[in-house]
């Protein structure tokens, strides 16, 4: 099976050029490939994050919630645990 693929020309700083350059020697693969592993990644992880907030749309209890955080039990913050300005 051969997969079809597509070429375009990325505008890239110097800097960040040589910075993926010199990672994908360490990697021993192209720059070409860390690129679209880094890619392929990232959209990855969008898609992953996008279905798990859609899956649990809805399904919270703001009510609970409120009562939850405004509740007067349970033991008052440890001092380390406050945000002192």
């Amino acid at each position: 099976m051969t997969t079809k693929v597509a070429t375009f020309s990325l505008r890239l700083p110097l800097s960040l050029k040589a910075a993926i350059e010199k990672l994908a020697a360490s990697d021993g693969t192209s720059m070409n490939q860390l690129l679209v592993t880094a890619a392929a990644e990232k959209l990855t992880a969008i898609q992953t994050g996008e279905s798990f907030f859609a899956a649990r749309k809805g399904r919270g209890d703001k009510a609970a919630a409120i009562r939850f955080l405004t509740r007067s039990s349970g033991k008052a913050p440890r001092s380390a645990d406050l945000n002192d300005p």
